[in-house]
């Protein structure tokens, strides 16, 4: 970079750092996708200078950092195939709009304000700083309920500078009820790259060509993380692979078993499966980087797939399920093995062909590799200063 050119950290005119505030819809007291990515994204921005302000629903916990805020109140609702800790009534809009007014913020960010929640009490402000959103959410096919509220949400959006969409699958859910003159940018979910990269294999997870290691992670409880397809397709791989063992990371291990239990030869099934429960980011590195295959057989729900960014990273060859996201995120099936969606069979048939042709799983993991340079932290930072500078101008 010469000297004339301005350092992507200055998004001010003046070169100062930015003061940024961030409106999170979901409490963090519940870990979700959303939380994790706010939590990433806000100390990379610290790291770059800029002074970052994190206003959630919910109530603080001892683990919570001085830099997230809560309004002490949140309730649970059913939402996109999970349960949202959300924020609404009585004075929810009056403490977010107070913590905006005194954070004295260049610039506020709001995380999908079209949810009722938190992150939509800043829309009505007339004093507030300029506002970017970033819509995290896919919903496809979009539901025909969802229509009664198109034209109110396009009227509240108004306000808003820029959107951000984590990938076109969440941009085609937006599109919806976002008014057409806000402008537009896809900037995916961020991953540290580098902590995926040095991580080492753990030996006792490791397979051979006789045991090869074939792994999930998720929140076992929920249908939609298609724990029960990883089943299926366990139960047709063990008989081209009988000593294959299954590795499982996530909440929920009751569940799970009782699902592999219910299935013929269940107990014989459940053998080949070893339940790792929820890891710490060491061990999820580690995880990645022992397997010979990771399945992520998600069926609905995902806006990105930042597990299939993680097992990139970690360069470990892929299974996924041809959801649109998915295929978003693996450059239409270049970078993983893609299967029909909710099809055990089909899945077992794609991760069996990789276990046979160490190429074809070399090829993968090096493209995988490769494309998760789109996903580091770093990469994203600066795309997303970069609509900050456009929000200011």
């Amino acid at each position: 970079m010469s000297s004339q050119e301005p350092s992507p950290n200055h998004v001010q005119a003046d070169g100062r750092p930015l003061r940024v505030g961030i409106v999170c819809p979901y409490s963090f007291e519940t870990p979700g996708g959303v939380q994790n990515h706010i939590r990433d994204f806000s100390e990379a921005l610290m790291r770059r200078g800029h002074s970052v302000s994190v206003f959630a629903p919910g109530r603080r916990t001892k683990d919570m950092p001085l830099w997230v805020h809560t309004n002490g109140s949140s309730f649970a609702i059913p939402y996109n195939g999970s349960w949202a800790h959300l924020s609404y009534f009585l004075a929810a809009g009056l403490q977010t709009r107070r913590w905006v007014r005194q954070g004295q913020f260049d610039i506020v960010h709001l995380h999908e304000p079209e949810a009722p929640s938190v992150s939509h009490k800043p829309l009505v402000m007339h004093d507030a700083p300029p506002m970017v959103a970033t819509f995290h959410a896919s919903i496809e096919p979009y539901p025909r309920a969802l229509h009664i509220f198109e034209r109110y949400l396009r009227s509240y959006l108004t306000p808003l500078s820029r959107a951000i969409f984590v990938s076109p699958a969440a941009g085609r859910t937006a599109d919806h009820y976002l008014p057409e003159d806000i402008g537009r940018t896809v900037i995916p979910n961020g991953i540290d790259r580098s902590a995926y990269l040095r991580a080492t294999p753990n030996a006792q997870w490791q397979g051979t060509a006789e045991h090869p290691t074939i792994g999930f992670l998720g929140r076992l409880e929920e249908e939609r993380k298609g724990f029960p397809v990883f089943v299926d397709a366990a139960q047709q791989v063990l008989r081209q692979y009988p000593g294959a063992q299954f590795l499982v990371v996530g909440d929920g291990r009751k569940d799970a078993e009782k699902t592999i239990l219910e299935r013929e030869d269940g107990e014989g099934l459940l053998e080949h499966f070893e339940f790792l429960g929820r890891v710490d980011d060491d061990d999820k590195a580690r995880f990645y980087k022992s397997l010979d295959v990771y399945v992520a057989p998600q069926t609905g729900g995902e806006s990105f797939g930042i597990v299939l960014a993680e097992a990139m990273a970690a360069g470990c060859a892929i299974v996924a399920s041809d959801l649109p996201a998915f295929v978003d995120v693996t450059e239409q099936g270049q970078d993983a093995a893609l299967f029909a969606n909710k099809d055990g069979h089909d899945c077992a048939a794609r991760i069996c062909e990789l276990l046979a042709d160490d190429q074809r799983r070399e090829r993968l993991a090096t493209a995988g590799l490769k494309r998760s340079q789109d996903f580091d932290w770093e990469t994203i930072v600066d795309e997303v200063l970069a609509v900050y500078r456009q929000a200011l101008s």
